[in-house]
């Protein structure tokens, strides 16, 4: 995409939104679905922060690319709706690259119902990080780069690298819980029919 250091023309500032529309609407949706899970209220996200963005694009300076800009907007936005809404947001969508093909986990309708429920629980594991991890997470997941979710989020490269390590750390522990205490019941229930049957 070329980056325009002036758009406070009106052809220049129209030909950039396109572009930036055109080549960032569905992650931009995508992260909003993060934050909003009711998609008539999602759709009225979206379209404030299409708003925001053209209602700034006369102050860009180059100084970020465009995709950064429009991703800062957007996640300012976003935080102002959770923050007035009073409700933590909710993952749902932005997993859509997560494999649950049956080739990940075996042939079959046994292969596929294993690929939903892992993703189910990356789902859920997502769902319970803070704010702030899950920001990282879900950038990440569009692509961004290190400097990228810095920019966006307003913190150093580091900070970025810390976050990621920790929301990775934490969605382990949670996954690793969910599964022992699926295999826990499972264990007391066999346990309890042998017992029976002796």
């Amino acid at each position: 995409m070329t980056v325009a250091h002036d758009v406070s023309g009106a052809s220049t500032r129209e030909r950039l939104f396109g572009e930036l529309i055109a080549s960032e609407e569905a992650s931009l949706r995508r992260m909003l679905r993060s934050y909003e899970r009711d998609p008539g209220l999602c759709e009225e996200l979206y379209q404030e922060v299409c708003l925001a963005v053209w209602r700034a694009l006369p102050r860009y300076r180059g100084d970020a690319s465009p995709r950064t800009f429009a991703y800062r907007i957007a996640h300012n936005r976003a935080v102002s709706h959770v923050v007035g809404q009073r409700r933590r947001a909710a993952v749902s969508q932005p997993w859509e690259q997560v494999d649950t093909a049956p080739a990940a986990t075996g042939r079959g309708p046994h292969g596929e119902l294993l690929g939903k429920e892992r993703r189910r629980t990356i789902e859920r594991a997502v769902a319970e990080l803070p704010l702030g991890l899950k920001q990282a997470v879900l950038l990440r997941l569009e692509g961004l780069s290190h400097a990228e979710i810095a920019e966006v989020l307003g913190i150093s490269e580091n900070a970025s690298a810390i976050r990621l390590s920790r929301a990775a750390s934490r969605m382990r522990s949670l996954m690793d819980a969910g599964t022992t205490g699926r295999g826990q019941t499972t264990g007391a229930g066999s346990g309890s029919r042998r017992g029976e049957r002796s």
